[in-house]
């Protein structure tokens, strides 16, 4: 590529910024935006893609390689916004023709033989200690977690217990716990790359029983660094850091996903001054093997929205399978069954019963001062969940993106292996330029959220890479032909696991429309 080709790039995203903000100023003087909610929720997905293409810019100033990559990430982005933009330009509020002037770096940064050039990618860039942890979590991925994978998979079976002794004598799990309670985090932007780093490449191995293992205890983990008192942090983070107990989040229902505000399920004060736990929560992962449940509920009686809402830490015996069911003493029952799905498999996902589960005072995060702040206390976790999604999603590309290229290089067609074929090539190449867009833009929202900041970063990323992640999956199962269909390849579960991506930690849909669109248009005001 020219030396002019980044500065092409750089213009590129100016014009491709100023048609999200014509776009945004054009919605901002709607009276419903429900009403627009087609426009809307693509100028959501075109907002992320650009913020992607334009942070990628400074990773193409380190060489020939990464500028190469960079023309044609950006190219690719600039496309799919033509896409989005074209018939509907008048809803979109810009000037006909907005995109003309790029049509030209368009067309040589989408041109195939350029594309298909790209096949070996570009290097990461990672400083000597997130290198160092990106080597040692994919060991670890490699020899532990990706032997147990498919057998996992296929048998929807239980984590191996090895893996959870294994993360946890890794320090994973206190990633987040700050080192005055047994953990790692100092507060700095490293506690937030080294989760990214850990959680892709533990996500390389397995999404299922790998890099989503990880994150079982961060939301209960920065619930209570936000508003646990003193002797609740010093009861459970030790314990939560090193592994000890293992925690699941339970805050979806069966009538209200992505609106939390709308819990139902409840606690009501008992009269030995614990709690009484009454409803159904649904989407539980990891119910059945965990030690404390991180329970959303109704405190506040009388209430009907997110300030009558606390968090409770309810403990319970371990166990296995997909079924489970728990007695109290006083009679308090909770129950369990697994939901079967077609991917994301090993740690299962659950609806609970409780029935007057009975849980001590002192278990309400924050306790009398917690009482109705459950609502903020889950989302601290829930902004890094949306990142750390992403780093799953890239950890699954990644792996698909391998796979594929393994398959490539050894499948004879027509008495060539396939790799030798321009589409082949270009498809590989366009999966290595959009996996490095996706890596490069969760490690900078993870300085930025290292800082206190990117909140909103957080979910356009998330939006923007598991959407990511469905096409390069699905074309590294393509590559492998019938046998991609078939069960004897990794490659099919990497793409019934990356369906899930869009789903989780906030639906694409809500997350576009409710958070993305939303927060983009309070910025303008």
């Amino acid at each position: 590529m020219s030396a002019s080709s980044l500065a092409e790039a750089r213009a590129a995203t100016e014009i491709m910024q100023q048609v999200i903000d014509d776009a945004l100023a054009q919605l901002a003087v709607v009276d419903d935006i429900d009403s627009h909610q087609v426009v809307a929720y693509d100028i959501a997905h075109g907002a992320a893609a650009v913020a992607a293409a334009t942070n990628l810019l400074t990773y193409g100033a380190h060489g020939p390689a990464e500028e190469a990559v960079t023309v044609a990430f950006v190219a690719d982005v600039a496309h799919d916004l033509a896409t989005r933009l074209l018939g509907r330009e008048a809803e979109w509020g810009g000037t006909p023709g907005a995109l003309d002037k790029i049509h030209g770096f368009m067309t040589a940064g989408r041109a195939p033989a350029f594309v298909a050039s790209l096949v070996d990618g570009a290097p990461h860039h990672l400083d000597e200690d997130m290198a160092l942890a990106a080597e040692t979590f994919g060991r670890f991925a490699d020899e532990q977690i990706a032997p147990h994978a498919e057998h996992v998979h296929r048998t929807n079976a239980d984590v191996p217990e090895a893996i959870i002794t294994g993360l946890a004598g890794l320090g994973v799990f206190g990633l987040s716990a700050p080192v005055e309670y047994g953990g790692f985090a100092e507060g700095g932007v490293n506690d937030y790359l080294a989760m990214v780093v850990a959680t892709e490449e533990l996500s390389r191995g397995s999404l299922g029983i790998g890099g989503s293992l990880i994150t079982r205890p961060e939301i209960l983990t920065r619930a209570l660094v936000a508003g646990g008192t003193e002797e609740q942090k010093q009861t459970w983070l030790p314990r939560l850091a090193s592994g000890e107990i293992m925690a699941a989040v339970a805050v979806t229902e069966p009538d209200f996903g992505s609106d939390v505000a709308g819990v139902r399920v409840t606690a009501t004060p008992a009269s030995d001054g614990g709690w009484l736990i009454n409803g159904v929560k649904t989407w539980c992962t990891f119910a059945g093997r965990a030690d404390v449940l991180m329970v959303l509920a109704r405190t506040e009686a009388g209430t009907s929205d997110h300030r009558g809402l606390s968090v409770l830490i309810v403990e319970k015996p371990r166990g296995d399978g997909h079924s489970f069911e728990h007695r109290q003493q006083g009679g308090g029952t909770m129950s369990g069954r697994a939901i079967d799905t077609l991917g994301y498999r090993g740690m299962h996902s659950y609806e609970i019963a409780l029935d007057n589960w009975w849980v001590p005072a002192e278990n309400l995060i924050g306790e009398d001062a917690g009482r109705g702040r459950g609502f903020y206390y889950q989302m601290q976790g829930f902004e890094n969940g949306r990142l750390q999604t992403a780093a799953r999603a890239v950890g699954v590309m990644q792996a698909a993106y391998e796979a594929a290229r393994a398959y490539a290089s050894e499948r004879i067609v027509f008495d060539r292996p396939i790799t030798e074929y321009q589409l082949t090539q270009a498809k590989l190449g366009r999966m290595a330029v959009i996996i490095q867009g996706a890596r490069q833009l969760s490690l900078h929202v993870a300085e930025l959220m290292g800082k206190g900041e990117g909140t909103l970063e957080a979910s356009m990323t998330k939006a923007y890479v598991c959407r990511a992640a469905e096409w390069v999956t699905r074309e590294a199962m393509q590559i492998h032909g019938g046998m991609g269909y078939a069960e004897e390849y990794d490659v099919s579960r990497y793409y019934v696991d990356a369906r899930v991506l869009s789903i989780f930690e906030g639906a694409d849909e809500t997350l576009a429309l409710k958070v993305i669109i939303r927060r983009l248009l309070a910025e303008r005001s």
